[in-house]
């Protein structure tokens, strides 16, 4: 079984000069991205003791999220004691990983929850993230959003995961989305900075790579694709779009922006396939915490399901892996 990697301290990312032309260059061909995205599944055929590997790395990588109207403290301790154990011990010892100490990579929560689950993940290895900016819309005011990052950062977060106003985008005001993500990134502070575009809601997807150039631009920690609230949320086609900016931008400048798919992913399957999304596009070096997340609340009773399979040689119920 192979190691598994740990989050590594967030190295800053510095902003880099408004290049309106840059912007204006780029263009997508979303019938070749389709193709592109269509193979990718495919590609690698990932059985047995890798199937495993694979899926504890994915746990890994996973930001745990409950944001629904009637989260409660309960609702966030319980939460918080699955991301301290995300797999059962007897199965990460059959697997042979019971001394890894298999972690999540954080625990994501509404601004008010913060103190919460910074109590609750006292003396752990698991980040806590907050949602901010006027999550999930976006539409309130620049100095409200702000206020939130502030007060979010100063009750304990760690990671602070913004959403960006969608209409700058499909008004075509990149200097405003640039401003806005610069100013929000100076009020996070040390805490990791990570940019929800929305993509579901940009119209196409050459608004989706322009939005991800200039919010790399302002300098992001992370690109993240969804809010998990839109009708369309994270997608390979739009994974693929945003990681290349990402790739593109580290040839550029040699920083290294994380990535973050959210949103409608559900299944073990639909994990790996990011997971393979980022090691065909971007390496190895995008296969660790540090740099890559995935952001669900499902997820882990699936894999947890998988993994039991790959030690008993049978599917378990459900229920026998819950969340809470």
């Amino acid at each position: 079984m192979t190691t598994i990697a740990r989050p590594a301290p967030a190295t800053r990312i510095a902003p880099t000069p408004f290049d309106l032309a840059e912007i204006e260059r780029v263009r997508v061909n979303r019938s070749a991205v389709e193709r592109r995205a269509a193979s990718l599944p495919g590609r690698r055929t990932v059985k047995n003791e890798w199937q495993a590997a694979w899926l504890l790395r994915a746990i890994t990588c996973l930001d745990l999220t409950t944001l629904a109207g009637d989260d409660t403290p309960g609702t966030v301790r319980r939460l918080c004691a699955k991301a301290r154990q995300p797999v059962r011990h007897d199965l990460l010892a059959a697997l042979g990983v019971g001394g890894l100490g298999i972690r999540v990579a954080a625990v994501c929560v509404y601004p008010n929850l913060v103190p919460i689950a910074v109590e609750a993940l006292a003396g752990s290895a698991v980040s806590v993230a907050a949602v901010a900016a006027g999550f999930p819309a976006g539409q309130t005011s620049l100095r409200t959003k702000v206020d939130e990052v502030l007060d979010a950062v100063a009750h304990g977060a760690g990671e602070i995961d913004i959403v960006i106003s969608r209409a700058h985008v499909l008004t075509g005001k990149w200097r405003a989305l640039y401003d806005e993500v610069c100013e929000l990134k100076q009020a996070a502070g040390d805490a990791r900075l990570k940019v929800i575009l929305a993509a579901g809601e940009l119209g196409t997807l050459t608004n989706v790579a322009r939005a991800s150039v200039t919010v790399l631009q302002a300098g992001a920690d992370f690109l993240k694709t969804s809010t998990g609230k839109e009708q369309v949320n994270a997608t390979l086609p739009i994974g693929l779009v945003m990681v290349r900016a990402i790739r593109e931008h580290f040839e550029r400048t040699g920083q290294r922006v994380g990535f973050k798919a959210a949103g409608g992913i559900r299944t073990a399957k639909a994990a790996l396939d990011w997971l393979i999304l980022m090691k065909e596009e971007l390496g190895d070096a995008w296969l660790t915490a540090e740099r890559f997340r995935i952001g669900a609340s499902g997820l882990l009773s699936d894999i947890e399901r998988q993994l039991s399979h790959s030690v008993t040689g049978r599917y378990s119920a459900a229920h026998s892996h819950p969340m809470v």
